[in-house]
């Protein structure tokens, strides 16, 4: 057989048209110039790229696949990356063309229906089953994990109105009249909270009036710990990071994604300045240069409330100021896992990294972090002002200082409930929410939201508190307080609990991916597997990358041990 003999010249013409050739579609000019005119013509910058993607997706409803392959080249990033990242978070809405090559339409609005467990109890099903026909085929109806607005149960979001005791008719009024944007309410604001003295401390730190070490100390003696969950000792976090290598950065959760919590955003909607006080002497004690908070993306109000006073923080400033940035979240829990978010700021998918390095060391863009909840930042001023003494003053059952609880369910006055730490839920009931529902008899709660385990009534005197809840398989985490009646379920619970973590889990390690599915279908059987669900709950524990999927199986065992005549 004769050898088939290729010119050299049309090898190299060849390998130089595969060189030339586009990687991945060939952008489209028209959706190039939209995306432009959004993001603008300049250099982009590569963490800003959840942001830009909020920009395409407020103003089309939806990313097209030609608006992904623009934005890619202006960043100049695989489509292939900026794809995987938009997928990743659940408030964006990516589509692809149809065979003939045209992007389908947006739903003209789109109504989300918080499903997490407060809102479930409060009727949230029937809103989910009733609002496509009432509502029409030009709105989308969809189910959406906890809104943070627990208290104000049920809750449903037209676009960005968030509608509280919603009710098919209120829904259906929102929708009609078209009242899509969330605006802030009477909050105190910035010439507000200079009148009343504040940013006084603050000016006091600057002009060395206080020192770096008296501030350090106070915090220490204080007690403060981490109101965010995982309770680290405030004080001792500043001095650690203040203790590594300049440059150093702080980055601000206020993801607030654990399904029956909302202390963060009512706090914030009542007193921003506070807030952002508290941030700038922590940057200052810890000699930060710049500041990332990060907003879930379901408080729009909120947004609206910190652009406008940063903008007026920065334009009469107290004191110099870091470079502050607000990032937007985009609908993904695992963000609130400090790591994880660090990730979400940086422009990236929101997975958690492995440890150590730990973030106090390697954290924002390789540099040494501050990562703080939005509450505790919050009585930073207020214990500095006060002092440890007045703090470690309050306290029950041996415990010393305050809590915020986010109470919700079945009691007659949900809220926000500041209180003695080492209350017990009895107490906290009885005492600052008005008793139970009238009607309803108290029958077991969640000390600390979707993974903080579930109690029975009967352990209603359990003090709740840091450490307290440990030897009985719970945590109190962000102090999230779900109460159950006697016309509730811990099984029903447990099955809310374990549909969200596995919407949530991000997918890096396989026992929190497979896991947390593997348990929604061992929890749906009337009878469960409770040999299967011990075994799978240690593999999760001992394998899981982060705390998702090692505090996920924390309802079903609770279930199992405390609940056993639901079971039976």
């Amino acid at each position: 057989m004769a050898e088939t003999v290729i010119p050299l010249e049309r090898l190299g013409n060849s390998k130089q048209r595969k060189r030339q050739a586009p990687r991945g579609r060939i952008v489209d000019d028209s959706a190039l110039a939209e995306v432009e005119a959004l993001v603008g013509a300049g250099p982009l910058r590569r963490d800003l790229l959840i942001e830009y993607l909020h920009l395409i997706n407020d103003r089309y409803k939806q990313l097209g696949s030609p608006h992904l392959a623009a934005l890619a080249k202006r960043m100049g990033l695989s489509q292939a990356e900026v794809y995987e990242v938009a997928t990743f978070y659940h408030h964006f809405d990516v589509v692809k063309e149809t065979r003939d090559g045209v992007v389908p339409e947006a739903a003209a609005l789109t109504v989300r229906v918080c499903d997490g467990l407060s809102c479930e109890m409060a009727g949230a099903r029937g809103l989910l089953e009733r609002l496509p026909e009432l509502l029409g085929p030009g709105v989308r109806v969809i189910a959406a994990p906890c809104v943070g607005r627990c208290e104000q149960a049920p809750v449903a979001v037209v676009h960005q109105k968030a509608v509280i005791g919603a009710s098919l008719e209120s829904v259906e009024q929102t929708v009609r009249s078209a009242q899509l944007f969330e605006t802030p309410q009477s909050y105190i604001n910035f010439d507000a909270y200079v009148a009343a003295g504040g940013y006084r401390l603050l000016n006091e730190c600057i002009e060395h009036k206080r020192d770096v070490e008296s501030v350090l100390k106070i915090m220490e003696d204080s007690g403060l710990r981490g109101l965010g969950g995982a309770g680290f000792p405030t004080g001792r976090k500043w001095r650690i990071v203040r203790g590594e290598a300049a440059p150093r950065l702080m980055a601000v959760n206020i993801d607030e994604g654990e399904p029956g919590t909302f202390k963060d955003r009512v706090y914030l909607e009542r007193d921003p300045h506070r807030f952002l006080e508290g941030m700038l002497i922590a940057a200052w004690a810890v000699g930060i240069s710049a500041i990332y908070i990060y907003l879930r993306d379901e408080y729009h109000g909120c947004r609206a409330l910190l652009e406008s006073e940063l903008a007026k923080l920065r334009t009469l400033p107290p004191a110099p100021l870091p470079r502050i940035e607000l990032r937007r979240g985009a609908g993904a829990y695992i963000c609130g896992e400090e790591s994880a978010m660090i990730e979400s700021i940086e422009g990236k998918r929101g997975m958690p990294r492995l440890r150590p390095p730990y973030v106090a060391q390697v954290g924002l863009f390789g540099r040494p972090t501050l990562e703080h909840n939005f509450e505790t930042l919050y009585w930073v001023r207020e214990l500095l002002e006060k002092g440890a003494p007045a703090f470690a003053a309050h306290g029950r059952n041996g415990r010393k200082g305050l809590r915020s609880f986010s109470v919700s369910g079945r009691v007659r006055q949900p809220g926000v409930k500041l209180a003695p730490a080492g209350i017990t839920v009895r107490e906290l009931i009885e005492e600052y929410c008005g008793g139970m529902r009238e009607g309803h008899a108290f029958y077991g709660y969640l000390p600390g939201g979707a993974s903080g385990g579930i109690l029975p009534a009967s352990m209603g005197d359990i003090p709740l508190d840091f450490d307290t809840l440990q030897p009985y398989g719970c945590f109190i985490g962000s102090a999230a307080v779900i109460v159950l009646s006697d016309r509730d379920t811990a099984k029903d619970a447990a099955r809310n609990m374990m549909r969200f973590f596995e919407h949530e889990s991000c997918g890096q390690c396989t026992p929190c991916r497979v896991g947390t599915a593997k348990a929604n279908q061992l929890i749906d059987a009337n009878d469960w597997d409770q040999a299967l669900l011990a075994d799978l709950s240690q593999v999760m524990r001992d394998s899981s990358i982060c705390g998702l999927g090692q505090a996920a199986p924390n309802p079903i065992d609770c279930v199992i041990k405390y609940f056993p005549n639901e079971l039976s």
